[in-house]
């Protein structure tokens, strides 16, 4: 005869089971991050659907900041999911915008074009790497560099805003000289707000859902200035932010940034 297992120990197998789905979901987010950032190059070569491709790395920069939120929230952070969410954002915010701004027009622009998109993919993976062998961290309000998703929220934008390439000849020198600023800038010592300290579970009034609302209804309306402008204005938050400091404090040498929790 078969033994029938005890309440205990179906339990302990049940639990089990949810843990190792625990451990499970925030690699799933990493994994469609990656997903839709492999799909949008396939979009991009193959479709010439420039605002397709656009979208999909946005949707894939808010996967990428859920898996760390979902890690912590279930206790199941690990250097294995540090070092994947890298390696997927280098091909979703690396090697995808700098191969899609290059079928884009960077390749009717000049013959050695594609030596700036690789300077972007570069840069994008040296910031990844640099965050990896941080071991400090201090702050949590801020990002030191331009972060990776913001990037290619930046370069993309670009692309949302003229995926048809017009005014072709002045959209490929900003989209050229926005990869080798936006490379600089990933690499860059200067601070970005993080946003970490937003806490989505306090009650919020309604004075504050006032501009969200206004926020969303812009971006809406118009998507693709919008979205333009607030990658702009993020992108330049950092040095614009670091000059002021420096202003105030009379010209003073600033002080070095603290590492930033994520990259």
């Amino acid at each position: 005869m078969t033994s029938v297992p005890r309440g205990g120990q179906v339990r302990q197998r049940v639990g089990h089971r949810v843990r190792r789905g625990a451990y499970l979901l925030p690699s799933l987010f990493t994994m469609g991050n990656m997903i839709l950032g492999f799909y949008a190059v396939i979009v991009g070569y193959r479709d010439h659907d420039f605002t397709k491709a656009a979208l999909l790395i946005f949707a894939a920069a808010i996967l990428d900041s859920l898996d760390g939120r979902m890690a912590r929230l279930v206790g199941t952070e690990s250097d294995f999911g540090k070092e994947y969410d890298s390696l997927a954002d280098v091909v979703t915010f690396g090697v995808a915008p700098a191969l899609l701004t290059y079928l884009w027009g960077l390749q009717d622009f000049h013959r050695d074009s594609w030596m700036i998109s690789v300077f972007y993919m570069v840069c994008c993976a040296t910031r990844l790497a640099r965050f990896n062998v941080q071991t400090k961290v201090v702050d949590a309000r801020w990002f030191v560099g331009l972060p990776t998703p913001a990037a290619a929220g930046t370069i993309c934008s670009l692309l949302f805003f003229s995926p048809g390439g017009d005014l072709r000849v002045w959209m490929q020198v900003l989209v050229a000289s926005s990869l080798l600023i936006v490379g600089a800038l990933m690499v860059s010592t200067f601070r970005y707000t993080s946003f970490k300290k937003v806490d989505l579970r306090k009650r919020w009034s309604f004075r504050a859902l006032v501009p969200i609302v206004a926020i969303v209804l812009v971006v809406y309306f118009l998507r693709e200035a919008a979205f333009l402008t607030l990658a702009v204005l993020y992108t330049l938050s950092g040095p614009v932010g670091a000059l002021v400091s420096r202003m105030r404090r009379g010209g003073s040498a600033p002080t070095p940034p603290t590492p930033e929790p994520v990259p």
